[in-house]
């Protein structure tokens, strides 16, 4: 059962009928469910498939690294098995498609709808084996004349996608007629997914559950309908067998071929919830400030690892990059960044200063994540807006403050946005009253005369009546959140 992906479903679908040569990049990360898509919309429709051998066995951890030699016999497999005949392997990447090409005019003619799917394409550019100059003759000279050929490529390596297919400055410039990126489900798409597979949870664990493997279905696939949700957490992530306890390094591993290299910068940039700025990195890791350090950076965000934002208010020299991926924060916060050492059942630890602290910080994550559903919440989804937080830090004579999102509207509306994960409902008391009016001063000072501020509260079932309830304009819960 497919659940979301509406609008891919239609566009595949619309592609398909199009009568003309297609080529399709399609990408997103790692398990977000990229070749269960293709699989369903053209069930029984794909005339020859192919997937690249994956550098990191999923049983054992080992790294290989498959030569071009290996690629090619196991492309040679993928030919014989859609029926080719010829009885040599490919000795290039030229000649493999060569081989391609044979097959398919062999078995098709041009008056039916020819798909070829290629999974995991980057896995298949090994060093030094020229795969792109024979996949570009293939395209250039070949397919992109057969108006009946639809090809897709496929690949978890945003960043290499982007700068291979889509926007390849050689021969492949321009030649991309669709570009599909693939999101995580957002929370009711997790809901609705769970949900097919039996598992009742309520809306507030389903929230938490989101904050630590963010919307990745082949995650949310491990959860079971017997267990709770803290169960849930210890089989996935802390059990001798726990399937997720070594994905931050096989996913990596998988992605970068300097994959030791990004985990630093993932790590030294999840210490600082906020974010830390290019010169606080490159002094943390030791990385010299360069090209390949701005390489490095946007194969991060391309994957929707990390965003790279100003904070409101400061010029764009001070850039902050920020590590949004729930799964990661998760991981480098409990799984590698447990100090004890020692064996961690979550259901012990729950209610602990560190898990309520992170709690908090997730949820903004979350909020983030769904800016769609918020924006349609305060009923502002047809207005443009910017989105921003502000982190303003103290000194010797001033406090520092903060504020978790700022949404300006063009409307001259400010909505200066509190993210509140509680239990119950968030109760506005004397001293965060005072909190309120202060950050409320300090906007005044950053924003144009003209604007009105709206504090807005974003919480997880509403706002307890008191002396300081008016101080929001727009309460939101997270009802509003799972839309």
């Amino acid at each position: 059962m497919l659940i979301g992906r509406e609008e891919e479903v239609k566009k595949l679908n619309e592609l398909y009928d199009s009568g003309e040569a297609e080529l399709i990049a399609l990408y997103g990360r790692r398990r977000v469910g990229k070749t269960y898509l293709i699989d369903e919309v053209f069930e029984k429709r794909i005339c020859f498939r192919h997937a690249g051998l994956s550098p990191i066995d999923d049983n054992d951890e080992t790294i290989t690294k498959y030569r071009m030699k290996d690629q090619l016999e196991h492309f040679y497999r993928s030919l014989a098995v859609h029926g080719y005949k010829g009885e040599q392997a490919p000795k290039s990447w030229l000649e493999a498609f060569y081989m391609l090409e044979d097959l398919l005019m062999e078995k098709y003619d041009d008056n039916e709808r020819v798909v070829v799917f290629i999974d995991e394409i980057q896995w298949l550019d090994t060093p030094r084996a020229r795969f792109m100059t024979g996949f570009e003759a293939f395209w250039n000279g070949w397919a992109c004349h057969k108006k009946n050929l639809m090809v897709i490529v496929c690949g978890s390596s945003s960043s290499w996608i982007l700068e291979n297919i889509i926007n390849n400055h050689g021969g492949l410039y321009g030649r991309v007629t669709y570009e599909m990126k693939l999101s995580t489900f957002s929370l009711v798409e997790s809901e609705k997914y769970l949900e097919s597979r039996g598992i009742s949870m309520s809306r507030y664990d389903i929230t938490q559950a989101y904050m630590m493997v963010g919307g990745i279905p082949y995650y949310l696939k491990y959860f079971k309908k017997e267990y709770s949700l803290s169960q849930n957490i210890n089989a996935l992530f802390f059990s001798a067998n726990a399937p997720l306890k070594n994905e931050f390094n096989r996913m990596f591993s998988s992605l970068f071929t300097d994959a030791e290299a990004m985990k630093q910068i993932i790590n030294a940039i999840s210490t600082k919830d906020k974010g830390i700025t290019r010169a606080e990195l490159t002094k943390m890791t030791g990385i010299t400030d360069s090209g390949e350090l701005s390489r490095r950076l946007n194969a991060l965000m391309a994957g929707d690892f990390i965003i790279k934002y100003n904070s409101f208010g400061d010029s764009k020299r001070n850039e902050n990059y920020k590590l949004i991926d729930p799964f990661c924060i998760f991981y480098l916060t409990f799984v590698n960044g447990s100090k004890s050492g020692k064996k961690i059942d979550w259901v012990n630890i729950e209610d602990s200063h560190q898990v309520i602290t992170w709690k908090g910080h997730a949820f903004e994550n979350v909020c983030w994540n769904h800016m769609d559903q918020i924006k349609a919440a305060l009923q502002i989804g047809g207005v443009s807006t910017t989105e921003s937080l502000w982190s303003k830090r103290g000194d010797e004579t001033t406090r520092g403050t903060q504020i978790d999102l700022i949404i300006v509207r063009k409307d001259n509306v400010v909505h200066m946005c509190e993210m509140k994960f509680y239990s119950d409902l968030f109760e506005v008391d004397l001293d965060y009253h005072l909190i309120l009016e202060r950050r409320k001063k300090l906007l005044r000072e950053k924003i144009s005369k003209k604007a009105t501020i709206h504090n807005t509260l974003i919480t997880t079932y509403g706002l307890k009546k008191s002396n300081y309830y008016g101080d929001f304009i727009h309460v939101l819960t997270i009802d509003q959140l799972f839309v």
